[in-house]
């Protein structure tokens, strides 16, 4: 087990930290939803949900804040300690290329591809589930958005999808 070091330096302090980053990206939510034009309740504007949704994202930093000075929370180190990477690189590796093959090759003939790995690599599924899964979940979802929804979707230079 990890220890925690759950002394009263701010430095260290993963809390304080964290409550500092939620409370500055709660003020920028606010902010920006006052910018959007508030409004009232019964006339909301477009910054309406944004401003009080930034609101309560401070009123819940300000919570951690003081659950950190008051307590004290592990040290920032001792968070990251034991992290495997492998797996995280990995998911940002595939994604990476998705992104850069998802023009190219169109929706369906990238997106297959990416659940093959994922369903194989990051966590082992046997072939027989992940076959049908990698093929069945990006038509269903591309069926939806093509016919249903009437998005449309990249095809690719096949004029797959």
């Amino acid at each position: 087990m990890i220890e925690a070091d759950h002394g009263k330096n701010w430095l260290t302090n993963s809390g304080i930290w964290s409550g500092l980053v939620g409370l500055a990206l709660g003020v920028f939510v606010v902010w920006s939803g006052y910018k959007l034009k508030i409004g009232s309740i019964h006339d909301p504007g477009s910054g309406f949900v944004v401003f009080y949704t930034g609101i309560l994202m401070c009123l819940f930093a300000i919570s951690i804040l003081v659950s950190a000075v008051t307590e004290g929370s592990p040290t920032v180190r001792s968070l990251w300690a034991g992290t495997r990477w492998t797996k995280p690189v990995i998911v940002s590796a595939c994604l990476t290329v998705f992104a850069l093959v998802l023009e190219p090759l169109g929706f369906l003939l990238s997106t297959i591809p990416l659940m093959v790995l994922l369903l194989r690599v990051i966590d082992p599924v046997r072939w027989t589930l992940t076959i049908p899964l990698a093929v069945l979940s990006p038509l269903c979802v591309w069926w939806v958005l093509k016919h249903g929804l009437l998005i449309q979707l990249p095809a690719g230079m096949f004029g797959i999808g």
